[in-house]
């Protein structure tokens, strides 16, 4: 109550031209003392004409003020820049007097503008003393008194560095600030047990949990730019372990403007332990790509298919068009995008499968570029429903590819993913069949096809990531299928980031594959979220090996037998060297393979799958004995 009186008094009443009088009255005051310690605090000088050089004084003030713009800023957001300013006005103030005297004395005018040097400087001195030192004092008061009405968190940076300095500015010039910063803790013993800002440095060593109770610590903000995600996690479980909550501030280049606001600091997440550094991509030739262009997303309910769509909404685009079986999750981004104030797109519940309804949104929206992220993704249920990954994402994608070159769309990009890639199971199988039939339709008419592949998305819908998640609310344990297991990851805004990319560097037949750094061991990864819930592994839950489900590799790949790369102009991005195709005959497999399935044969059908990708091999599945069939038959022959 009391904090919002004094909010409301300071905006009422603190107009710049009361901050204006109120300079101007310590510019005249310090005139005065100039005066008084010139003359060694003995009242032996003319004070008549004392007092009649304060109104050119007050007046020289004024111009200067006037100039610098010193007088328009709020008194309790003072800041470094508001202090530069103070200092640049009154040494135009000083500069002023100095003319006026010289000139004065050349001229035999009038004494009134003949003022002694040494006490326009010691005026100088004054005026920045009291100038800068009544601001910042107004400030502290102020602050203070807001602060005492609200509970505050006692606070400690860890990092007493640059990056750390800018924390604590960052916090203390917030006028919502409900941090109260107790000290900074460092791992460079030249800096422990010194004071910064009258705060003290302490080491790692000396959170104990007798310091953090004496001291009322509640949370630590971590302030070094480019840690190591190792380092991060060392210290992070440590605090944890006591209880603390654990914060971290941005790289540098994600803030906003190039300054840090309290609104930025965050807490860990699992994606600042993934190890590497964030794939940023930044390409001013997306904005002509997508300029008033018509476009099409199947699958745009998903993970990936939403966050394109949210993307694409920052370009000045002609029409978006999201397409989707899924109702519930189109209707979330319908409204999404209404609360936004998006315009120029469409909400389509449409099923990819259906070439007929597929003619149909083509004839009518006539798209240019077209993002097909439409897919089964799920390995263990795609092994016992190959039907429908076969319907899908060989069958969808035929459908899409085909009326994209039927109706001259420009580009198709296909969504697809590592498991791909020396498949094992069913899901990555039909996958690559799906790349396989896109690359097949290159040079058939003026659509250029392009395939992005890319590693496990964090956070998207039925991932490892939610999963852990919704285990450790419950108790645990947490269920992994191998110690041994690991996969590559990505966060969602990156992996959209490629397909926007690989679209805009795309000519036609690419597979872009992402620089993904070191693939993740998935049970350092439940460790890992394990501590970050701010509990112990495996005291307080523990990680229970299930072994691997039909289909699942141990390791994932991202180039398959018989590729490598050739690098782009973005070092984060490759073009994969795939092996020739027979066109003609991959086309004519992947309809007969169509027509199978259509039949509900999935032997047959599976069997087919594993003539057009011979390097699909099942792992810990019903189909391996399909493999070992044509193991026999090889042999025998």
């Amino acid at each position: 109550m009391i904090k919002r009186v004094l909010q409301k008094i300071s905006h009422r009443y603190a107009s710049k031209w009361l901050v204006m009088l109120f300079d101007l009255i310590i510019v005249a005051f310090t005139f005065i003392v100039a005066y008084i310690i010139r003359f060694n605090f003995r009242l032996e000088f003319d004070i008549l004409v004392m007092f009649k050089q304060i109104p050119f004084v007050f007046l020289a003030s004024l111009i200067s003020f006037l100039l610098i713009g010193s007088y328009k800023g709020v008194i309790r957001f003072t800041g470094f820049k508001d202090v530069i300013n103070i200092i640049i006005g009154v040494n135009i103030l000083a500069t002023v007097l100095i003319i006026s005297t010289f000139f004065s004395r050349r001229l035999n005018y009038d004494g009134l503008f003949n003022i002694s040097g040494s006490i326009i400087y010691i005026h100088l001195l004054l005026n920045i003393l009291f100038l800068v030192g009544s601001k910042l004092f107004i400030k502290s008061v102020y602050n203070k008194l807001t602060q005492e009405f609200e509970t505050q968190k006692r606070v400690l940076i860890f990092g007493a560095g640059n990056s750390g300095m800018l924390t604590y500015d960052a916090i203390t010039n917030d006028p919502k600030n409900s941090h109260k910063i107790i000290g900074f803790i460092d791992d460079n013993e030249s800096k422990v047990g010194k004071k910064i800002n009258t705060l003290s440095v302490y080491s790692l060593d000396k959170m104990t949990p007798q310091f953090i109770k004496k001291n009322s610590i509640e949370e630590v903000i971590i302030s070094i730019q480019n840690i190591d995600s190792s380092r991060l996690l060392q210290i992070s479980a440590l605090l944890f372990e006591l209880g603390l909550t654990v914060k971290i501030v941005p790289p540098v280049q994600n803030w906003i403007e190039g300054d840090l606001s309290v609104g930025q600091i965050k807490e860990v997440n699992i994606e600042d332990l993934l190890g590497r550094d964030p794939i940023s991509i930044t390409n001013p030739q997306l904005v002509d790509e997508y300029d008033n262009k018509i476009i099409f997303i199947t699958g745009a309910a998903g993970s990936i298919g939403s966050e394109i769509a949210r993307k694409i909404t920052n370009y000045n685009y002609k029409k978006l068009i999201l397409i989707d079986t899924a109702e519930s999750g189109l209707y979330e981004l319908q409204q999404e995008f209404k609360r936004k104030d998006v315009t120029k797109f469409e909400a389509v519940v449409s099923d990819v499968r259906d070439v007929i309804r597929m003619e149909t949104l083509f004839s009518k929206y006539r798209p240019e570029i077209v993002f097909h992220a439409a897919a089964y993704k799920h390995v263990p249920l795609m092994e016992n429903n190959p039907y429908e990954a076969i319907n899908v994402n060989i069958g969808g994608t035929k459908n899409m590819a085909g009326l994209s070159v039927k109706h001259g769309v420009h580009k198709f990009i296909l969504i697809s993913t590592d498991k791909a890639v020396n498949p094992t199971n069913v899901m990555g199988a039909t996958k690559r069949i799906a790349e396989l039939y896109v690359n097949s339709q290159q040079g058939l008419g003026q659509t250029k096809f392009i395939t992005t592949r890319f590693g496990n998305v964090l956070g998207s819908n039925g991932s490892v990531i939610p999963l852990f998640k919704k285990q450790i609310e419950a108790g645990g344990p947490l269920t992994v299928t191998h110690k041994d297991i690991t996969r590559y990851f990505m966060t969602i805004p990156e992996a959209c980031q490629l397909v926007l990319e690989a679209a805009t560097m795309g000519n036609g037949g690419e597979i872009f594959v992402f620089d993904m750094g070191e693939s993740i061991k998935i049970f350092d990864l439940a460790k890992n979220m394990i501590i970050l819930s701010g509990l112990r592994y495996p005291e307080d839950i523990d990680i229970d090996i299930t072994g691997l489900r039909p289909g699942e590799k141990i390791y994932e790949e991202l180039l398959a037998d018989g590729e490598n790369t050739k690098p782009t102009y973005n070092e984060k991005i490759m073009i994969a060297r795939t092996i020739s195709i027979d066109k003609d005959e991959i086309d004519k497999n992947i309809t007969n393979l169509c027509d199978v399935n259509a039949k509900v044969q999935s032997l047959e059908a599976i069997a087919l799958i594993k003539q057009i990708v011979p390097e699909y091999l099942s792992n810990n599945s019903k189909y391996e004995v399909l493999d070992n069939n044509k193991t026999s038959t090889t042999k025998s022959n």
